[in-house]
């Protein structure tokens, strides 16, 4: 036995590791401020997550978010839907289960989203 096999620790099971992944969309109200849609998609980026679908409208004095992912596991969709609660702007998270997804397959499991022309 080496040195280094008595370092390493026991095996224990990893939960955020996706042994059964899904994908999720979240639909959050927050308040009108320039960088809450910022701070939303960072919570994404620091876990190297892109989103597969983004939309945000603003509704009055409200800003609507929704987001779409694939390739979750659970335990991670409730642990950045819980970061996402905590933001001061964020009032409202719904979190919604698509499909569950193919562990060996990295499509998104739900359709994709036409692309709509904006006139400015």
């Amino acid at each position: 036995m080496t040195s280094m096999q008595l370092l390493t620790p026991t095996h224990r099971p990893d939960t955020w590791t996706p042994g059964a992944t899904t994908a999720v969309r979240y639909r959050l109200l927050s308040e009108v401020e320039a960088d809450a849609l910022c701070r939303v998609l960072n919570l994404f980026a620091l876990q190297c997550l892109t989103p597969h679908w983004v939309n945000a409208c603003q509704l009055g004095d409200t800003l609507q978010i929704d987001i779409e992912v694939a390739n979750l596991s659970r335990h991670r969709a409730d642990v950045i839907a819980r970061k996402m609660r905590n933001l001061i702007s964020v009032f409202q998270v719904d979190l919604h289960e698509l499909a569950p997804a193919s562990p060996a397959v990295d499509t998104p499991a739900f359709t994709a989203r036409p692309a709509t022309a904006t006139a400015f």
